[in-house]
């Protein structure tokens, strides 16, 4: 049983002031495994105090010292890579697939930045103009569950980067992991006040962190309703906003596409994370003519994958987050029968073989239409809808028929046409035959999946201001 006693704030480990505990599992027995005690607004408060004192120093180091911290940060994270994996593994449950990618590049964007960092220009002359890129003020990160190491890693090396300082407010459901993370941070040895982390309820210390007066920057991942709220409480002070939210990621088959090459995209698209991912590919589109040959390659393919414990290398699917997390997904999947959707394969319950843990049985609805709620909210799940359309032009319009514009997919053999139709979509990434992508490309989503964006110098300026000196 792991007991979490303390947040970390300038630069030590101290004993919240809030006093509520909130409970631990581990998602694929679910058995109580810890507990963690919980800060309030008082600690959000003293966090914030921390930053703002360590703010000039940050403020004023050199893009050398900058590039030298970020470092530490990231070979401190690669030395204990056991120990967050196995954190991780056991209170979020992830398939083994999916932590072989997730630390490694938890570390790696540290990497990232110290290149995007030497190489970025923080003065530059404009006509009769000195324009130079300030660090905007002390930033507060709202991250989640789903991938929490990374993300905590994410919005720290930004911050690093721009030379500001942050104070943390991680989803209560990941403690251990939060804990094992910041244990590892403090040994890189940055300096005191820059990294404040502060365990706690969003609408408590999130909350607070939202208006307060000394923040100058709030960075949330998460969903698009806490975003909706953030973006309010952030205009009443000017606050700058960064705001990674959902998405329902389209998946666009063309005609011409190879399946044998096809079907693994599309899962490893529809199912990453255990589809727990906001990047998701959670709606494929299939042409008519090729419906029922693709309907049942899906249906043989997503009957082969295996779910399981972390424990098991050859699963493929682990559980889901909490409890609540599972029921949700199981009232969409009994929401998706009710609409007239086809259940091709998967459905309600456990996965046989598997009578407890917050396992779901990966499910693929065919013959779904595009005013369905299941093709247009936000799951969170191993639930895959196809749909079906007669052009290119009716694919493209469906594509963008969403509230969503987060990352979307095209899938087929012919790269220009592929590219043509990438462009003519509405999302902030379009990803081509699965192609990995490269490091410092931006990522952020179009209307209700957010404003601004992450990585390279798009997200490194989500923390500048520029200032002009004439003369």
């Amino acid at each position: 049983m792991k007991f979490i006693e303390q947040i970390y704030v300038d630069g030590a480990f101290v004993t919240p002031h809030g006093n509520e505990r909130f409970d631990l599992f581990n998602p694929a027995t679910e058995e109580k495994i810890g507990e963690a005690r919980l800060g309030d607004g008082e600690d959000a408060g003293a966090a914030v105090a921390a930053a703002k004192r360590a703010f000039p120093a940050m403020r004023r180091t050199t893009v050398a010292e900058r590039v030298s911290m970020l470092l530490a940060l990231r070979d401190a994270v690669a030395t204990r890579a056991d120990a967050l994996c196995a954190a991780m593994a056991t209170e979020y449950g992830a398939p083994q697939s999916f932590l072989a990618f997730s630390v490694p590049h938890a570390s790696k964007v540290f990497d990232v930045a110290a290149k995007t960092v030497a190489d970025y220009a923080f003065r530059r002359r404009i006509g009769n103009a000195d324009v130079v890129m300030e660090p905007v003020g002390v930033a507060a990160a709202i991250t989640p569950w789903n991938s929490n190491i990374g993300f905590i890693c994410t919005k720290l090396t930004t911050a690093v980067a721009a030379g500001t300082t942050i104070v943390i407010k991680p989803s209560e459901l990941s403690a251990i992991q939060t804990q094992t993370l910041v244990e590892v941070l403090h040994e890189a040895g940055l300096p005191r006040g820059v990294l404040n982390v502060v365990n706690g309820y969003g609408h408590v210390v999130g909350a607070d962190l939202s208006r307060h007066p000394h923040v100058a920057k709030v960075t949330f991942t998460g969903s698009t309703t806490t975003g909706r709220t953030i973006l309010r409480t952030a205009a009443e002070s000017f606050k700058r906003v960064t705001l990674e939210l959902g998405g329902k990621g389209t998946q666009i088959l063309l005609d011409d596409a190879d399946l044998d090459r096809a079907i693994p995209h599309i899962l490893a698209s529809a199912f990453r994370n255990s589809g727990q991912a906001c990047i998701a590919g959670t709606r494929l589109l299939v042409p008519q003519q090729r419906y029922e040959e693709v309907s049942a390659r899906l249906a043989d393919a997503v009957s082969a994958l295996k779910v399981g414990p972390s424990s098991d290398p050859a699963s493929d699917i682990g559980p889901m987050v909490s409890a609540r997390q599972w029921e949700r997904v199981q009232s969409y999947i009994r929401l998706g029968q009710q609409e007239g959707a086809t259940l091709l394969v998967g459905g309600e319950g456990r996965p046989q073989g598997l009578d407890r843990g917050w396992f779901v049985r990966p499910t693929v609805f065919a013959n779904v239409t595009n005013d369905m709620r299941i093709a247009r909210e936000e799951i969170f799940g191993p639930v895959l809808s196809v749909l079906r359309y007669q052009d290119e032009d009716e694919a493209i319009a469906v594509a963008n028929d969403t509230d969503y514009g987060l990352q979307s997919y095209v899938l087929g053999s012919d790269i220009e046409r592929m590219r043509a139709v990438a462009l003519r979509l509405e999302a902030g990434r379009v990803v081509i035959n699965e192609t990995p992508a490269y490091p410092q490309t931006p990522f952020g989503g179009f209307k209700h999946s957010g404003i601004g964006r992450e990585f390279g110098p798009f997200g490194l300026e989500a923390f500048l201001e520029p200032k002009a000196i004439i003369g």
